[in-house]
């Protein structure tokens, strides 16, 4: 293959996903406008576009999304500390693994919905039960990664660096710990994954009055704005996208020895 051949396959690669995006919207708009189909069944791209405008320009946007955001990153930030420490606790201790597993084997698989309405009763609708459903809801995921990064560990390198003469701790901090760090940041992944999904649907059955992108939704859909409902929905995919491409860009960042290049 010529370099110039090269070049433009991989333009076409990088150019690929907005082509696909761009044909579905344009197919999506078209089906709409050709079928008749009514706005409260499903809105056309051009009519969600113009109710998102508006909800940039009155200001709901910013201040819901912003709401949801810091729960978010407020509720991640707590569980990738208490997890990605606990984990390591757990892998390089066996005692804390004893005492830590029975209880992650029995909450992990407890579906964190079901944990709603208590929290409800305990903490009320507030931002306390909504930053701790977020919390609790990326800590399993982070906590389990975390433990099984360290256990995972390429023995061959630890017992090298004993034959070089390290100790115990320069084991675990130059040798164990950096191993861990793809199943770590795989953890951090899956936590903001699950984070963002229960937090919008906290913030669903929060009640009226409260801001954030899961109140937004529910009091669109209660009137009948499907329009407003699709916008917020297109808002809450990009701000998904854009967290775990930024995760990503920080993985490569901070493990640069985890990018992996496919060619064919």
């Amino acid at each position: 293959m010529t370099a110039r051949n090269a070049d433009t396959s991989g333009l076409l690669e990088r150019l690929l996903p907005s082509i696909v995006i761009a044909v579905f919207i344009l197919g999506w708009e078209l089906l709409v406008r050709w079928r008749g189909i009514a706005p409260i069944f499903l809105p056309s791209p051009s009519s969600i576009a113009e109710y998102l405008m508006r909800m940039i320009v009155d200001g709901s946007l910013g201040l819901n999304l912003g709401a949801t955001l810091v729960r978010i990153f407020v509720g991640f930030g707590l569980a990738a500390v208490a997890g990605v420490t606990l984990g390591i606790l757990m892998g390089m201790s066996r005692i804390v693994a004893r005492v830590a597993n029975p209880w992650i084997a029995a909450l992990y698989p407890l579906p964190k919905v079901a944990l709603i309405p208590l929290l409800v009763i305990w903490l009320g609708t507030g931002e306390a039960y909504k930053i701790v459903i977020s919390a609790v809801t990326a800590f399993f995921p982070i906590v389990i990664s975390s433990y099984a990064g360290i256990r995972q560990a390429d023995r061959g390198l630890i017992k090298a660096a004993k034959d070089l003469g390290a100790n115990r701790r320069q084991v675990q901090l130059k040798v164990v710990i950096p191993a861990a760090i793809p199943s770590i940041f795989a953890g951090l992944h899956l936590g903001m994954g699950v984070t963002i999904i229960l937090v919008v649907a906290a913030e669903m059955i929060g009640g009226a009055g409260h801001l954030g992108m899961g109140n937004l939704l529910i009091t669109a859909g209660q009137v009948m704005e499907t329009e407003k409902v699709f916008a917020s929905l297109v808002v809450l995919a990009v701000v998904g996208a854009v967290v775990i491409k930024s995760q990503q860009w920080i993985d490569r960042k901070v493990a640069p020895w985890m990018t992996v290049r496919d060619e064919y």
